[in-house]
Protein backbone atom coordinates (compact mmCIF):
# COMPACT_ATOMS: atom_id res chain seq x y z
CA UNK A 1 0.00 0.00 0.00
CA UNK A 2 2.96 2.36 0.95
CA UNK A 3 4.49 1.47 -2.05
CA UNK A 4 1.58 2.37 -4.30
CA UNK A 5 0.74 5.66 -2.98
CA UNK A 6 5.25 6.57 -2.58
CA UNK A 7 4.55 5.91 -7.06
CA UNK A 8 2.38 8.18 -7.51
CA UNK A 9 3.80 11.12 -4.52
CA UNK A 10 5.79 13.96 -6.46
CA UNK A 11 9.39 13.96 -5.26
CA UNK A 12 11.62 16.78 -4.25
CA UNK A 13 13.12 17.43 -7.97
CA UNK A 14 9.58 18.04 -9.23
CA UNK A 15 8.91 20.46 -7.04
CA UNK A 16 12.33 22.61 -7.12
CA UNK A 17 12.06 22.66 -10.76
CA UNK A 18 8.18 24.25 -10.95
CA UNK A 19 8.22 27.75 -11.13
CA UNK A 20 5.48 28.45 -9.50
CA UNK A 21 6.64 26.81 -6.60
CA UNK A 22 10.23 27.72 -6.19
CA UNK A 23 9.89 30.48 -3.91
CA UNK A 24 7.98 28.41 -1.40
CA UNK A 25 10.72 25.45 -2.04
CA UNK A 26 11.97 25.69 1.15
CA UNK A 27 9.15 25.31 3.27
CA UNK A 28 7.54 22.63 0.72
CA UNK A 29 10.73 20.43 0.50
CA UNK A 30 10.48 19.75 4.31
CA UNK A 31 10.48 15.72 4.81
CA UNK A 32 7.74 15.37 7.10
CA UNK A 33 5.26 17.30 4.55
CA UNK A 34 6.50 14.21 2.27
CA UNK A 35 6.88 11.20 4.54
CA UNK A 36 4.75 8.48 4.60
CA UNK A 37 4.16 6.83 7.85
CA UNK A 38 0.72 6.26 9.76
CA UNK A 39 0.59 9.65 11.71
CA UNK A 40 1.47 11.53 8.87
CA UNK A 41 -0.89 9.78 7.01
CA UNK A 42 -3.67 10.21 9.10
CA UNK A 43 -3.29 13.66 9.85
CA UNK A 44 -2.93 14.61 5.93
CA UNK A 45 -6.42 12.27 5.66
CA UNK A 46 -8.04 14.29 8.74
CA UNK A 47 -7.02 17.75 7.34
CA UNK A 48 -8.00 17.25 3.85
CA UNK A 49 -11.47 15.72 5.06
CA UNK A 50 -11.39 18.81 7.19
CA UNK A 51 -10.79 21.43 4.44
CA UNK A 52 -12.57 19.61 1.66
CA UNK A 53 -16.04 21.27 3.50
CA UNK A 54 -14.06 25.02 3.17
CA UNK A 55 -16.91 26.90 0.35
CA UNK A 56 -15.24 27.80 -2.52
CA UNK A 57 -11.84 26.80 -4.51
CA UNK A 58 -9.54 27.36 -1.15
CA UNK A 59 -9.83 24.09 0.17
CA UNK A 60 -6.21 22.81 -1.37
CA UNK A 61 -4.77 26.23 -0.41
CA UNK A 62 -6.00 25.87 3.54
CA UNK A 63 -5.02 21.86 3.63
CA UNK A 64 -1.44 22.52 1.98
CA UNK A 65 -0.92 25.93 4.64
CA UNK A 66 -2.85 23.47 7.22
CA UNK A 67 -0.15 21.02 5.89
CA UNK A 68 3.05 23.25 6.39
CA UNK A 69 1.43 24.49 9.93
CA UNK A 70 1.13 20.52 11.65
CA UNK A 71 3.61 18.95 9.82
CA UNK A 72 1.75 16.34 7.86
CA UNK A 73 1.30 14.82 4.47
CA UNK A 74 0.71 17.33 2.16
CA UNK A 75 -0.34 15.25 -1.11
CA UNK A 76 -2.79 13.50 0.57
CA UNK A 77 -4.17 16.18 2.16
CA UNK A 78 -4.55 17.85 -1.17
CA UNK A 79 -6.05 14.87 -2.80
CA UNK A 80 -8.79 14.19 0.16
CA UNK A 81 -10.24 17.48 -0.55
CA UNK A 82 -11.39 16.50 -3.40
CA UNK A 83 -14.32 14.34 -1.86
CA UNK A 84 -16.23 17.77 -2.27
CA UNK A 85 -16.86 18.54 -5.65
CA UNK A 86 -19.57 19.46 -7.91
CA UNK A 87 -21.53 16.32 -7.47
CA UNK A 88 -20.99 16.01 -3.83
CA UNK A 89 -20.98 19.92 -2.43
CA UNK A 90 -24.82 20.62 -2.49
CA UNK A 91 -25.80 16.70 -0.55
CA UNK A 92 -22.73 17.83 1.77
CA UNK A 93 -24.13 21.05 2.28
CA UNK A 94 -27.62 19.97 2.73
CA UNK A 95 -26.32 17.00 5.30
CA UNK A 96 -24.63 20.10 7.08
CA UNK A 97 -27.36 22.69 7.37
CA UNK A 98 -29.11 19.70 8.79
CA UNK A 99 -27.11 19.31 11.66
CA UNK A 100 -26.50 22.78 12.14
CA UNK A 101 -29.63 23.62 12.64
CA UNK A 102 -29.95 20.46 15.18
CA UNK A 103 -27.23 21.85 17.06
CA UNK A 104 -28.76 25.28 17.43
CA UNK A 105 -31.83 23.61 18.27
CA UNK A 106 -34.06 25.00 15.27
CA UNK A 107 -37.21 23.41 15.45
CA UNK A 108 -39.03 25.03 12.21
CA UNK A 109 -38.11 23.78 8.48
CA UNK A 110 -36.42 27.03 7.24
CA UNK A 111 -34.46 25.32 4.57
CA UNK A 112 -34.63 26.56 1.13
CA UNK A 113 -34.19 23.70 -1.90
CA UNK A 114 -30.59 24.75 -4.09
CA UNK A 115 -31.16 26.59 -7.11
CA UNK A 116 -31.04 23.79 -10.11
CA UNK A 117 -28.52 23.92 -13.00
CA UNK A 118 -31.59 23.53 -15.41
CA UNK A 119 -30.89 26.31 -18.61
CA UNK A 120 -28.35 28.03 -16.42
CA UNK A 121 -25.01 28.28 -17.45
CA UNK A 122 -22.12 27.03 -14.90
CA UNK A 123 -21.32 30.72 -13.83
CA UNK A 124 -24.53 31.92 -13.35
CA UNK A 125 -25.58 28.52 -11.24
CA UNK A 126 -22.67 29.10 -9.11
CA UNK A 127 -23.36 32.43 -7.98
CA UNK A 128 -27.04 31.47 -7.73
CA UNK A 129 -25.55 28.43 -4.92
CA UNK A 130 -23.57 31.16 -3.44
CA UNK A 131 -26.61 33.48 -2.81
CA UNK A 132 -28.80 30.28 -1.66
CA UNK A 133 -25.71 29.38 1.09
CA UNK A 134 -25.58 33.12 1.99
CA UNK A 135 -29.13 32.95 2.87
CA UNK A 136 -28.84 29.92 5.14
CA UNK A 137 -25.91 31.45 7.07
CA UNK A 138 -25.82 30.18 10.66
CA UNK A 139 -26.86 26.92 10.69
CA UNK A 140 -24.99 26.15 7.67
CA UNK A 141 -21.88 27.79 9.01
CA UNK A 142 -21.86 25.85 12.30
CA UNK A 143 -23.09 22.80 10.32
CA UNK A 144 -19.72 22.93 8.21
CA UNK A 145 -17.34 22.93 11.70
CA UNK A 146 -19.35 20.39 13.31
CA UNK A 147 -19.32 18.17 10.56
CA UNK A 148 -15.46 18.84 8.64
CA UNK A 149 -14.56 17.98 12.79
CA UNK A 150 -16.56 14.79 12.64
CA UNK A 151 -15.60 13.53 8.96
CA UNK A 152 -11.73 14.47 9.89
CA UNK A 153 -12.33 12.55 13.22
CA UNK A 154 -13.30 9.33 11.51
CA UNK A 155 -10.91 9.73 9.16
CA UNK A 156 -7.88 10.07 11.40
CA UNK A 157 -9.31 6.78 13.37
CA UNK A 158 -9.89 5.12 10.52
CA UNK A 159 -6.65 5.50 8.70
CA UNK A 160 -5.25 4.56 11.85
CA UNK A 161 -7.29 1.66 12.52
CA UNK A 162 -6.67 0.43 8.70
CA UNK A 163 -3.13 0.71 9.30
CA UNK A 164 -2.73 -1.12 12.27
CA UNK A 165 -4.75 -3.67 10.91
CA UNK A 166 -2.63 -3.83 7.70
CA UNK A 167 0.23 -4.27 9.69
CA UNK A 168 -1.06 -6.85 11.88
CA UNK A 169 -2.07 -8.94 8.92
CA UNK A 170 2.00 -8.42 7.89
CA UNK A 171 3.19 -9.22 11.35
CA UNK A 172 0.77 -12.72 11.27
CA UNK A 173 1.95 -13.69 7.69
CA UNK A 174 5.71 -13.35 8.37
CA UNK A 175 5.02 -15.49 11.41
CA UNK A 176 3.36 -18.03 9.54
CA UNK A 177 5.63 -18.25 6.55
CA UNK A 178 8.48 -18.17 9.42
CA UNK A 179 7.00 -20.93 11.40
CA UNK A 180 6.18 -23.12 7.89
CA UNK A 181 9.95 -22.93 6.98
CA UNK A 182 10.87 -24.42 10.09
CA UNK A 183 8.54 -26.76 9.77
CA UNK A 184 9.79 -28.39 6.37
CA UNK A 185 13.42 -28.44 7.77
Amino acid sequence: MRKTLKRFLPNHESIHANRWLRPFSNTLLHPRLWHLNRHSAAGGIALGLFCGLIPGPFQALAAAAGCVLFKVNLPLAVVTTLYSNPLTIVPLYVLAYGVGARVLGLRENGFVQPPELGDLDLGAWLTAVADWMVGLGKPLALGLIVLAAIFSLLGYIGVKAAWRYWLIRTWHGRRARRSGGDREE
